[in-house]
């Protein structure tokens, strides 16, 4: 299967620019949060599915449903990650950063694409990282590009929007490539 390019990971957010306005949701607290969070899993489920053309519309009831149902499922992995990495960084703040570049982001793919409390908890997909170490480094390298590229233009403002989602895209990329 074909590695996704940054030319094609960047040019999404702007293939429909008028869907990175959906970013405004963050400004309403709770239940503009959870909306905007369950779009970003819709279009994070989008990238596992090979859709790399253009974003999703936004469906506010839809997307606050499954922001609130993603959100309650994650609660039991966020309580034993902050535990784990309480840990960590008391022992080694080298090792937390190691799980949150290695581990975290395989993991956080793994239950958007299976949304079950279980799948955040399936340690042994960590073996498709290290399995394809050199392919997960790359997509690392280039996602940080692109973060990179999209905070400069944030100086635009446009780079805000475009960039609050798109880091997912090569995580996604390798996942879909990878593990499945």
């Amino acid at each position: 299967m074909e590695t996704l390019t940054i030319k094609a990971a960047f040019k999404y957010p702007f293939n429909r620019a008028k869907g990175m306005w959906n970013i405004l949701w963050i400004l309403i607290p709770i239940i503009g949060w959870f909306a905007l969070g369950g779009y970003i899993v819709r279009i994070i489920k989008g990238f596992l599915k090979g859709n790399f053309k253009k974003l999703p519309i936004f469906s506010f009831r839809s997307d606050l449903e499954l922001g609130c149902t993603m959100f309650l499922k994650s609660l039991p992995f966020l309580i034993a990650y902050t535990i784990a990495a309480l840990i960590l960084s008391a022992i080694s703040p080298v090792l937390r950063y190691i799980m949150e570049i290695l581990i975290i982001p395989i993991l956080t793919i793994n239950f958007i694409n299976k949304q079950t409390i279980e799948s955040y908890f399936e340690f042994k997909i960590i073996k498709h990282v290290f399995n394809n170490f050199g392919d997960y480094i790359v997509m690392i390298l280039k996602g940080i590009l692109l973060a990179l590229i999209f905070l400069v233009m944030c100086v635009i403002l446009v780079g805000f929007p475009a960039g609050a989602f798109t880091e997912s895209i090569f995580i996604a990329d390798f996942y879909n490539r990878r593990v499945k």
